[in-house]
């Protein structure tokens, strides 16, 4: 059948739509595809516009393997003298163009054309090469067109400017260098900038890949948003936000930057992100990107493995603000986890249904803890997926780390899915919780115990990072988000086994191992009970709130948390006598009587006498063990030679005041009850009581 116009050439153009009438009998039937267009604003509709978008173009240069990016605002208005057509003169003018120094492959180049299909599906670690969200660029223009290699192509959703039912447009540096040549204007734009020169019309390659999108300058049938230097100053402030963050979890890119061209030809950047590895060690994240991708490789091949493979690598993010003269370098400790194959049967059937990789990273930062804030992090922790998710209550997660994953997200790759009750079966939400429960849990234990392990070895070093600061790493139950809840048990069962408690003798001890103080350190008494205690063979150690709040929780095992308590220390005197001064013993009294418990004193050598010894808190039923508190009515004077039976009046007298409600404890109401030595508990006699009773019993 042989298609052909019914109108005379040069006349107007005859447009003709037929209205179908149903099913009449058999013949042809079926549902159809929207127009391009229609198709493509629904993606707008999906895709917001702002930051995220050239959150996608990283993306793409992510997956093409680049490491650089260069965002360039240019207006540089072109000439429209020798353009394809007249109708292209409306795309010579301002524009925005994206640059990365990876070639397209002949994968790219169909992909770039296959609308409605991410190539992700034959590679799950392309995370979403040239796919759905790669048509945000329509926010921007109507024109976009590519020059990788040795093509340079146009696209035209419109399908006006290149011939009816033509989208695009594509023309070989080599094959057609005629056509390029003579048409110089239309060109012209691709030549000059971003390492692209003359040398690459000669040479017949670019060795990179540069984007161009042509502002667009009124409404169109795409759009109605229009594009000035204003809004892509805005897109480029949005994308500033995240910029810290946004290479933490890529392998390739490290390095983006922000550009304006001015229309008299001047450059000039405005803005620089750079990822560069530990200066120590300039192997260690190559090598942990060459050890992940062997587990990918082993988990996509069916070979099995019980547990996640980790590497941990520390990674250096410096922002430059040439406009601000700013720079800003923040240090990460990141660690990567590939699920092994065989660890959950429904994790991996699931990742052959949706062919996804179970890969995790999770970032801490290392120069942002506040120890003075009970070491916290101050980072408020968000979820990635390889690049940070949109800024919002559904991208935070209530964790002091970054948590990257390979996520199911929703269509227009904002959020996380989840289950809901209407969509409990849907499997990229069961992924997600299957990730958070098996492989997010052990990346997150390793990440800590590989930080513990750098602080030790690295102490004469410039590691950034304190001991204490390490707490700061730990998830606050009560922070976390309910999502991600689920992460705590797993990682704390693992965790509070190993020794990551950081005594007051600089070790790294176990919970089990370790006695917990809460001790107000304003107090006199703190300092000398810790002393003798670490003196006794006690390792001590001092823990945030939110910490210790974790280990009452995840620490079920009876006997193995222990807090220094007057009950406590009680406990150790009896075991380990202590040798200190006089002042110190007073001290340790004061604190042993702090909790009233007076039935606990016995044995203990701790009561203060006038003549400057101590004596031990004793249950005797002999008179002559008796000590005795004086008053101002019955004062010691009146009992010459008997210093050595009266407790030391010089102590404070709030401890004054406790070891005569510990006499009164033991009180003797009657002068029978003085002599009932069956309820001597010890013997600590309050004077003015004596009497009184005394004094009853003779009425």
């Amino acid at each position: 059948v042989e298609i052909g116009s019914l109108a005379p050439r040069g006349s107007h153009e005859i447009i003709m739509t037929l209205h179908g009438q149903g099913p009449r009998g058999g013949g042809r039937f079926g549902q159809t595809t929207p127009p391009l267009v229609d198709f493509l604003k629904d993606i707008l509709r999906r895709y917001p516009e702002g930051g995220q978008i050239l959150k996608e173009l990283i993306q793409n240069a992510e997956d093409a393997g680049a490491t650089e990016v260069k965002f360039m605002y240019d207006e540089t208005e072109y000439g429209v003298e020798s353009l394809w057509s007249n109708d292209m003169a409306q795309y010579q003018g301002t524009a925005l163009y994206v640059y990365n120094d990876a070639v397209f492959t002949t994968e790219d180049w169909n992909g770039i054309q296959e609308i409605a299909r991410s190539r992700k599906r034959e590679d799950p670690l392309k995370v979403g090469r040239f796919g759905i969200g790669f048509n945000s660029v329509y926010h921007i223009t109507d024109v976009p067109s590519i020059f990788s290699g040795d093509q340079i192509a146009m696209l035209d959703p419109h399908q006006m400017l290149f011939g009816v039912h033509e989208s695009g447009q594509c023309w070989n540096l080599k094959s057609d260098i005629k056509e390029i040549t003579e048409l110089n204007d239309q060109f012209a734009p691709y030549f000059g900038l971003l390492g692209s020169s003359e040398k690459t019309i000669k040479d017949g390659n670019f060795p990179g890949t540069l984007f161009r999108f042509p502002l667009r300058m009124k409404p169109s049938q795409l759009s109605n948003n229009i594009y000035n230097k204003e809004k892509v100053l805005e897109l480029f402030e949005s994308f500033r936000v995240d910029a810290d963050t946004v290479l933490l979890f890529l392998k390739s890119v490290q390095k983006v930057s922000l550009h304006v061209r001015e229309s008299d030809g001047t450059e000039r950047m405005l803005f620089q992100v750079t990822a560069s590895d530990s200066q120590e060690d300039k192997m260690e994240w190559p090598n942990a990107l060459k050890t992940l991708g062997q587990a990918i490789d082993s988990y996509s091949n069916g070979v099995l493995s019980s547990s996640v493979t980790c590497a941990t690598y520390q990674l250096s993010i410096e922002v430059r603000d040439e406009t601000a003269k700013e720079t800003q370098k923040t240090t990460w400790l990141v660690c990567n986890g590939v699920g092994g194959r065989g660890m959950c049967g429904e994790l991996d059937s699931l990742a052959d249904d949706l062919k996804f990789i179970p890969t995790i990273g999770i970032a801490l930062p290392l120069t942002l803890i506040d120890e003075d804030k009970g070491a916290t992090s101050c980072v408020s922790g968000r979820a990635f997926c390889f690049l940070p998710l949109p800024l919002g209550e559904e991208s935070m997660t209530g964790l002091p780390v970054h948590v990257s994953g390979f996520f199911g997200l929703t269509d227009n790759r904002r959020s996380i899915k989840w289950r809901e009750v209407d969509q409990w079966r849907d499997p990229a939400a069961l992924w997600n919780e299957l990730l958070i429960v098996t492989v997010i849990p052990r990346a997150y234990f390793t990440l800590i115990m590989e930080t513990i392990r750098r602080i030790q070895t690295k102490k004469d070093q410039d590691f950034p990072l304190s001991p204490r600061g390490i707490y700061g790493a730990w998830p606050d139950p009560n922070r976390i988000r309910p999502r991600w809840k689920p992460i705590l048990e797993p990682l704390f069962n693992d965790l509070l086994q190993q020794p990551v408690i950081y005594s007051l003798n600089r070790s790294w001890v176990q919970v089990d191992e370790t006695i917990f103080s809460d001790l107000d350190s304003s107090m006199d008494t703190t300092e000398t009970v810790i002393k003798y205690l670490q003196s006794s063979g006690m390792m001590l150690a001092q823990v945030p709130a939110y910490i210790d709040a974790i280990l009452t929780i995840f620490v079920t095992k009876p006997g193995s948390l222990r807090r220094v308590t007057p009950s406590f220390v009680r406990q150790t005197l009896r075991k380990c006598r202590h040798r200190g001064s006089s002042n110190e013993k007073l001290l340790l009294l004061e604190f042993i009587l702090s909790d009233a418990c007076y039935n606990d004193l016995i044995g203990l050598e701790l009561l203060p006498l006038q003549d400057e010894t101590f004596t031990v808190f004793s249950s005797s039923v002999n008179d002559k063990d008796a000590v005795y508190i004086a008053s101002e009515e019955y004062p010691r004077s009146l009992y010459p030679g008997l210093e050595g039976r009266f407790v030391l009046e010089s102590i404070a007298p709030h401890v004054m005041t406790s070891l005569k409600e510990a006499a009164k404890s033991r009180g003797r109401h009657s002068h029978a009850l003085i002599q009932d030595t069956a309820s001597r508990i010890f013997c600590v006699y309050n004077l003015q009581i004596i009497h009184d009773a005394e004094k009853s019993a003779q009425q």
